[in-house]
């Protein structure tokens, strides 16, 4: 099934934006899991056993799982199968290389880990999109603004990032559509105008929670087309809502409480 029609099945079967982001911090486990064979398996099995019907998408980020060493990369590469085909997974790794390098980044994210989106930089142009694009079930999240307060170094330079929403924009009419932004809640004002440029696209939002992004104008200019087209992330606000045994119950009411926070602005 491709990345657009399990979106689109989760959100109208959860009625929820929300994307849980699975920045599995291993410094940051409960203690209760520290004698498992694996504590990020067994934490990440469970937020999303208490989550999964709240909502989305699911977005983990490469960078936990990487610096973990090998219990991180087991704990990766069993996350499909944790989450199941009913939820997609954003691979946030944002990558950004050209040819045969970018190659083999689609293929470990699309053939070996077999995940339904990633993150990229669009940086190096359409040389490094065009290999995430062979394959046509796929979608890749392109950034554009970003939460982050230096993002103004680059990102707003000559309007960077609305060449970039352009770009995407154009992009989309060879590859089906198969192309979203990252736009940052914390830049409201700039994802008003990206969407204005990209009526369609499914928008990746950051920002909402620790960050401070404000919900009110994400939802108000980041929904677009027939059905929102938004997948507004939280992370740590969910996922370390506890340090104690009843982690997974306090997430479980941390993403209860963003869903319907969102809802409430539609």
């Amino acid at each position: 099934m491709s990345f657009t029609k399990k979106y689109k099945q989760a959100l109208k079967k959860n009625k929820s934006f929300l994307c849980v982001g699975l920045d599995s911090d291993y410094e940051r486990l409960p203690d209760c899991l520290k004698n498992e064979d694996n504590p990020m398996k067994k934490f990440n099995k469970e937020i999303i056993e208490a989550t999964r019907d709240l909502v989305c998408a699911y977005k983990p980020n490469a960078a936990f799982y990487e610096s973990a060493g090998k219990v991180g990369f087991q704990a990766w590469e069993v996350l499909n199968e944790q989450i199941g085909d009913e939820i997609p997974v954003i691979a946030d790794v944002k990558r950004g290389d050209i040819g045969n390098t970018a190659r083999h980044y689609a293929k470990s994210l699309f053939e070996l880990n077999d995940f339904d989106a990633a993150t990229s930089n669009p940086y190096m142009g359409w040389d490094a999109i065009e290999p995430f694009m062979k394959y046509d079930d796929r979608y890749l999240f392109v950034l554009a603004i970003t939460s982050n307060s230096s993002a103004k170094d680059f990102e707003y330079y000559h309007d960077l990032y609305k060449l970039v929403s352009k770009k995407v924009s154009e992009w989309n009419e060879k590859v089906d559509n198969r192309l979203g932004l990252v736009t940052g809640a914390t830049k409201p004002e700039e994802l008003k105008e990206i969407r204005k440029i990209c009526t369609d696209e499914i928008l990746l939002i950051p920002g909402i929670g620790t960050q401070g992004g404000e919900v009110e104008k994400t939802i108000k200019y980041g929904y677009g087309g027939s059905n929102g087209n938004m997948v507004i992330n939280v992370a740590r606000s969910i996922i370390f809502a506890s340090s104690g045994k009843d982690f997974a119950e306090k997430a479980r009411e941390k993403a209860k409480y963003y869903k319907e926070l969102f809802n409430n602005y539609l």
